[in-house]
């Protein structure tokens, strides 16, 4: 019987995945399809009950959903729970478990594709959503040195600021003070937030090494499509922006900042770094990640289906 994995979000008729994660499947020769299941609102808990289903084996997650399937599973594992985002659903024994592999994409999409080390770095972070949970808890495992977020909604940025606070110790108050997991001893990084005008100020990325777009400005069929969200003129020349948007390549933002004299780094990377680790988390087998991106790159630069 034929298995399928599905990509959970709304909306996403931009999305690659189901064309790099089929190319793998298939070169495994599996019985298994990965299909795009674009979610509204309302029906987001009957598909993830429909994942129970003998015929599928799970799902990722993606925008706007990576925090509302928390409670719709069975299990979260600790990496997950820590950022308070799933991106991964595997099926095991008819139980559903959450999982996080947007640190991993991030991470390896920086270094790999970004040639950049983040340790002792100052970074820029817009956005606290899911994506963004994902980017600061990896930054901070990493040890930059500062950490700006800023968001459109300010009290998203400070809650997410806050159990970062948390998780590195920090003596200052926190709405998190008995969040202390493994691995966060010796992290020292400076986490500040600010307010979304602060975009219009060249002052808010003097100095910084790396900005990461997380938010979907400039995504494709989004009703910001063809935006960036800051302008030219605030873009210091030489530092690395990161578009966690991928579709279209270049964003608007990458335009910009490659007009700046900035390096530029796109989404797709990390997308199929993070979409690697969740084909060997449903399937056991070591993801092909040079077919991946391959295909990945056809379909998004190319147009080739």
């Amino acid at each position: 019987m034929t298995k399928f994995i599905g990509l959970i979000g709304y909306p996403i008729k931009h999305s690659v995945s189901p064309y790099f994660q089929q190319a793998a499947l298939d070169s495994y020769h599996l019985d298994i399809r990965y299909e795009a299941w674009e979610t509204s609102p309302e029906k987001l808990e009957a598909v993830v009950t429909g994942l129970r289903e003998p015929r599928n084996l799970g799902a990722n997650v993606t925008v706007p959903y990576k925090e509302a399937v928390l409670p719709l599973l069975d299990e979260v594992d600790d990496l997950a729970g820590l950022i308070g985002a799933v991106n991964t659903i595997v099926k095991r024994d008819n139980r559903l478990l959450g999982f996080n592999t947007d640190a991993h994409g991030f991470l390896e999409g920086l270094r790999q594709e970004g040639h950049f080390d983040p340790e002792g770095k100052r970074v820029v972070v817009l956005g606290a959503g899911g994506a963004a949970r994902a980017v600061c808890f990896a930054l901070v495992r990493e040890k930059v040195s500062s950490l700006i977020i800023i968001n459109r909604t300010p009290v998203r940025a400070e809650t997410l600021a806050e159990t970062l606070r948390s998780y590195i110790g920090d003596s200052s108050p926190s709405l998190y003070s008995g969040l202390r997991p493994a691995g966060s001893e010796g992290l020292s990084t400076e986490v500040i937030t600010l307010p979304g005008q602060n975009l219009s100020s060249g002052e808010t990325f003097t100095h910084c090494h790396l900005i990461v777009n997380c938010t979907s400005v400039g995504m494709k069929h989004s009703p910001q499509e063809s935006k960036s969200p800051f302008d030219i003129e605030v873009i210091p020349p030489g530092v690395l922006v990161y578009d966690l948007v991928y579709n279209p390549y270049p964003t608007r933002l990458l335009e910009l900042a490659g007009k700046a004299g900035a390096n530029i780094l796109g989404g797709l990377a990390m997308l199929v770094y993070q979409g690697a680790a969740s084909f060997e988390l449903w399937t056991g087998k070591k993801a092909p990640v040079d077919i991946m991106l391959d295909k990945a790159r056809k379909v998004l630069i190319g147009g080739k289906r």
